[in-house]
């Protein structure tokens, strides 16, 4: 959430920078509830005034014999204005709370102008997409040659955008995420955390889930409800809401490996061949809680952790800067990773790495205690896919095929697999 104190301060610089993401800031809406809300402020501490100064009266009055009764009907009509003073002000506080959980966060100065995902910037690159000489297969013909990629059972038991893996491929899956782990809590200092899969809608909103994308969570009509976790960002950056924390424990780091559900509301006839979109996927998640003069320099970090894992893995990507039209919600500066998918013959994103500010930290109340003045600020949230498993499944299936349907096992990968160097076709 942004600072009120921006907007009332700032008004014109916050349109501004929420323009750039395409988001046209009602000035005039905002204008008026402030208004009304200092107005409401100012005569509720009028008449709070008032009461306080006629209760003493009739104690006063009461002490010299005095009939009291006509300043016992002007403290109860005062009091029945403060009701309805207050009522009022909680109403517009909320529309003001409502307003301000729907903005998106401000792109960070050095985020790229633009709309969509053609204006990102391409960083830097590692590795070039493999030459073949045959025409390359894409992962859902792999999975059919090598057996254990099953749409059709899936989409029995759950409907589409589904999959049951089994025999090899399966166990590619668990072996992906275990190095994954391995790798992020051994070479990068994080660590592990098991969280719940469901939680309740205070996460969601601290994490800038809800309000404004419930219709993409499964929700659990509970009392109260709760909601299927869309990605483990939500209970693991929740770890440190309403929390202070000491300045000498930070930076946390924590890595996370869960399944993620999503009803992907808004992408129907996109991808709806293979693994690439699913509604329930698995994710190794890399949260960072920092420093705010420290937060910059951990977005290149945990970054370059995710990198590390494509890196080992022998797949080609590129690492995009996204344009401020192409930012997630919560987001003010992000990194995508895309790999390259020689059976699609395109590069498709297999993490996002971004930077929050204090953006979620607001939401969740999560500070920290600055020693230097004793006080507790907000603190930056920051986090990445450290991967995707089941996209990075369908990365090393494409860029690691061979002319005969089998796939050889990178070298980091196979005590993993128990020493298999290559998953051969079964027909």
């Amino acid at each position: 959430m942004l600072d009120p104190q921006l907007l009332r301060n700032h008004l014109e610089d916050v349109a501004t920078g929420l323009a750039r993401r395409g988001y046209p800031l009602d000035r005039e809406q905002y204008a008026s509830l402030e208004t009304q809300r200092k107005q409401l402020q100012t005569r509720q501490q009028e008449l709070q005034n008032q009461r306080n100064t006629r209760s003493k009266s009739i104690g006063q009055a009461k002490a010299r014999g005095e009939d009291i009764e006509p300043l016992k009907d002007e403290v109860a009509k005062i009091g029945d204005e403060l009701k309805e003073v207050a009522e009022a002000l909680d109403q517009v506080r909320a529309a003001l709370d409502h307003l301000l959980l729907d903005l998106p966060n401000l792109p960070a100065d050095d985020v790229p102008d633009g709309r969509d995902e053609s204006a990102n910037a391409e960083i830097r690159r590692h590795g070039e997409p493999g030459r073949f000489d045959f025409e390359p297969r894409d992962h859902v013909e792999l999975g059919e040659r090598i057996g254990g990629l099953d749409f059709e059972r899936a989409a029995r038991l759950s409907g589409s955008r589904f999959t049951v893996l089994s025999g090899p491929l399966a166990r590619l899956h668990r072996g992906l995420a275990q190095f994954m782990i391995d790798l992020h809590v051994r070479q990068h200092g994080y660590r592990e955390v098991y969280v719940p899969y469901l939680v309740g809608a205070e996460a969601m909103q601290g994490t800038g889930q809800l309000p404004k994308f419930e219709d993409d969570a499964f929700r659990i009509d509970d009392d109260p409800p709760r909601y299927l976790i869309p990605t483990a960002e939500v209970p693991v950056t929740n770890l440190v809401a309403g929390e202070i924390i000491e300045a000498g424990d930070l930076p946390l780091r924590f890595v996370a490996h869960t399944p993620c559900f999503r009803r992907e509301a808004g992408s129907y006839g996109k991808d709806t061949r293979g693994m690439i979109r699913q509604h329930q996927f698995d994710k190794v998640e890399l949260v960072q809680i920092a420093l705010p003069d420290e937060a910059e320099d951990a977005l290149e970090q945990l970054t370059g952790h995710a990198e590390a894992v494509l890196q080992a893995l022998e797949l080609p990507y590129r690492t995009m800067l996204l344009c401020a039209g192409d930012m997630g919600f919560s987001a003010r500066k992000t990194y995508d990773l895309e790999v390259w998918m020689p059976g699609q013959k395109a590069w498709r994103e297999i993490s996002s790495c971004s930077h929050f500010g204090d953006f979620q930290a607001r939401r969740m109340q999560a500070r920290w205690r600055n020693p230097e003045t004793g006080k507790p600020e907000l603190l930056h949230t920051l986090n990445g896919s450290g991967l995707a498993v089941g996209r990075t499944l369908v990365a090393m299936l494409e860029n690691h095929q061979q002319k005969d349907g089998s796939v050889v096992v990178p070298e980091a990968l196979r005590p993993y697999l128990g020493g298999i160097e290559r998953i051969e076709p079964t027909g």
